[in-house]
């Protein structure tokens, strides 16, 4: 048996290639899979991690401290960013796939080359809630790095582990998805002070709640913990999150059975399965099934301007 240590594992998995299978075939989808894989690995290996081993679209690395496998993190993103066509037809673009990514601190045993114990468990779990485009990870992992790097979390709330008896606390690195570009970051400082929201309003049966965005994040789900607690069965514990961020409120699906939107005046439902989309005006909220189903636990959301509702 190997000797318990403390390690940082990371988890990535790519998104979206089922649909590549698809519309490319299976010679072609491989190559862009296989190539993505390829690129990531390298990329962890630049860091001073290991490629403990690929799992179908993802994989599965360890590291000896915690800063590298943060910096590891970054750098897979931008890599999906990054990527360009590896021939005629194959859309070889961020658009195409997405990343998600999960890393925790804790203790692991190496066995002939591979890793197990509490932080692997840790991070495949997490793996579960992230998002497109997104990683997490939990305090451990926070407290293991220098103060500039902490400083890229931001708490997401207390969420519900596969295996766990009491909801972890949960941290998301702040990325690209929610604004750090300049052209955007420029876009939401010349925005007129009325286009930034101050808050949501829920209402679903007979229970109503004005969430500001300084209470956010909120959580929608069926457990009593939730911010926002709902009951049915085919919800999840922690469904869906909302949160704000760059003057945007942003919708982000957790669930197995997905979140729907529909957006009034539009007829169109968007459907998240692990991503992310941007609320605005007012519309309804599904959780775990169509809003075409009457039986569905369908949430009305206003955005709030604070401004508007005081007296003149």
């Amino acid at each position: 048996m190997g000797t318990t240590k403390e390690r940082a594992i990371l988890f990535a998995d790519l998104r979206g290639s089922t649909s590549l299978y698809l519309k490319l075939g299976n010679a072609q989808a491989a190559q862009v899979v296989t190539q993505s894989l390829t690129l990531l690995g390298d990329r962890i290996t630049r860091q001073g991690g290991r490629v403990v081993k690929t799992l179908g679209d993802g994989l599965m690395a360890v590291f000896e401290h915690a800063e590298p496998a943060v910096e590891a993190s970054v750098s897979l993103h931008e890599a999906l960013e990054q990527l360009r066509p590896a021939g005629e037809g194959v859309p070889l673009r961020s658009g195409a796939i997405k990343l998600k990514v999960a890393i925790a601190w804790g203790e692991m045993v190496e066995v002939d080359g591979d890793c197990f114990g509490d932080a692997v468990n840790v991070a495949a779990r997490l793996l579960d809630l992230a998002g497109d485009n997104e990683t997490l990870t939990t305090g451990p992992l926070l407290r293991e790095l220098p103060s500039d790097q902490q400083e890229r979390f931001r708490s997401i709330d207390k969420l519900h582990l596969r295996g766990r008896k009491e909801p972890v606390p949960v941290l998301r690195m702040d990325s690209r998805r929610f604004g750090d570009s300049d052209a955007l970051s420029t876009a939401i400082m010349d925005a007129p002070e009325t286009d930034v929201p101050d808050g949501i309003r829920l209402s679903w049966l007979s229970t109503e709640r004005v969430f500001s965005t300084a209470q956010m994040p909120v959580i929608l789900g069926r457990s009593p913990q939730a911010s926002f607690c709902v009951s049915d069965s085919r919800v999840s514990r922690s469904h869906a999150r909302i949160e704000s961020h760059s003057g945007h409120i942003y919708l982000s699906d957790l669930s197995y059975n997905g979140t729907h939107i529909r957006f009034d005046r539009d007829d169109q439902v968007l459907t998240l399965r692990r991503g992310t989309c941007t609320l605005h005006g007012s519309g309804v909220i599904s959780l775990g099934a169509s809003p075409s189903d009457p039986t569905s636990t369908q949430i009305r959301f206003d955005i709030l301007s604070f401004s508007d509702t005081l007296p003149q």
